[in-house]
């Protein structure tokens, strides 16, 4: 599963990237990374276990192209997009006179629909030649009756993105999944859009808030971060950290906020095995039953699975120890149609 981090140029996303991945960009063409989920539930495990390892749950981010004004000049760059699980698009919302904005002046609302309106155009264009191909090989290539219900969904999807609603918005039937969902539709893709605010801008701002009802319209999840103030806090230690985070009036770094709101957009929860030698967060697809999430550790466990021994984190929290948690009787023996929630506490018995 993967995160394509996007935008125009000088909006703030190689900050991001190296934030989120400790990585410095380089050259303009896709560079990989992994971050780590900022997870407070596994650092109170680590901090309860004193680890030799600890092994928190991470994300595949890409760093793409700068996108460019002219709709023509991002071929290479959607085709880029096609790749990748989520978008996250940044949106640059704080002025700066020294830091120039290829439009000529900073619109953060401008910005995002210029970039819904080209994937909505890139995939009309896909539709429109993937029903002059259908014309001309129904009765050749392709049977008369399978043809006409591709001919008869995409027309439909094409009416939707005409209207100007991307595809995620429009209800697929589990056959429609089957004729349509290998192809490349970008508005099909969740958007995380990340609004890079200057540091006076932390609080609610009203070019924010303008945007709420376009962003639920388009099925679009949003977070506000200033990049400026999370490389400051980056480079604090946990104490003068702390401080300023509360002279700030805020709980965590958005970046830590920012990774979990990527993670849930994937679709992916965490769960948890812990010990001396190891605290480790294990990720898996939400919705997955307990042998499938035990495959996480070893196809081995998925393929023996007996049960799994399963504590809740909160449980384990409160009470303050494996011992006492069994005494309450808060240990639970969960079997193979369990299904796995997130932030569980697990020990997989298995044989093969």
């Amino acid at each position: 599963m993967k995160l394509g981090l996007v935008g125009l140029p000088k909006v703030g996303k190689k900050t991001l990237f190296e934030l989120l991945t400790g990585q410095s960009p380089g050259m303009d063409r896709p560079l990989p990374g992994l971050a780590d989920v900022r997870d407070e539930r596994f650092e109170k495990l680590v901090e309860m276990y004193s680890p030799k390892k600890r092994t928190p749950a991470q994300i595949d981010f890409v760093m793409l192209p700068d996108l460019d004004t002219q709709a023509e000049r991002n071929r290479e760059l959607f085709q880029h997009l096609e790749r990748v699980d989520v978008i996250c698009y940044v949106a640059r919302v704080f002025k700066d006179d020294t830091v120039f904005h290829v439009e000529g002046d900073v619109s953060a609302e401008r910005d995002i629909n210029t970039f819904s309106e080209e994937l909505q155009l890139g995939d009309l264009i896909f539709i429109e030649k993937r029903l002059e191909r259908i014309e001309k090989e129904t009765g050749r290539k392709i049977d008369p009756a399978v043809a006409e219900k591709e001919r008869d969904l995409l027309t439909r999807m094409k009416d939707h993105l005409e209207e100007g609603r991307p595809l995620v918005s429009f209800g697929l039937e589990e056959e429609d999944e089957r004729i349509v969902g290998s192809y490349p539709f970008l508005t099909r893709k969740p958007v995380v859009v990340v609004m890079n605010v200057g540091e006076g801008e932390l609080a609610d701002d009203p070019t924010i808030a303008g945007l709420t009802d376009q962003y639920e319209q388009k099925a679009y999840r949003w977070i506000s971060i200033s990049a400026q103030v999370e490389q400051e806090i980056s480079q604090l230690d946990d104490e003068e950290r702390a401080a300023f985070l509360d002279d700030l009036g805020i709980a965590s770094p958005a970046i830590d906020r920012l990774t979990l709101l990527c993670y849930e957009t994937l679709g992916l929860i965490s769960f948890f095995t812990v010990g001396e030698d190891e605290v480790r967060a294990w990720t898996i697809r939400n919705g997955s039953k307990a042998p499938q999430a035990g495959r996480a550790i070893h196809k081995d466990i998925e393929r023996g699975f007996i049960r799994s021994e399963v504590m809740g984190y909160s449980d384990l929290v409160l009470l303050g120890s494996e011992q006492k948690v069994k005494e309450a009787g808060k240990l639970t023996q969960k079997g193979k149609d369990h299904v796995v929630e997130d932030g569980e506490i697990h020990h997989f018995l298995f044989k093969v």
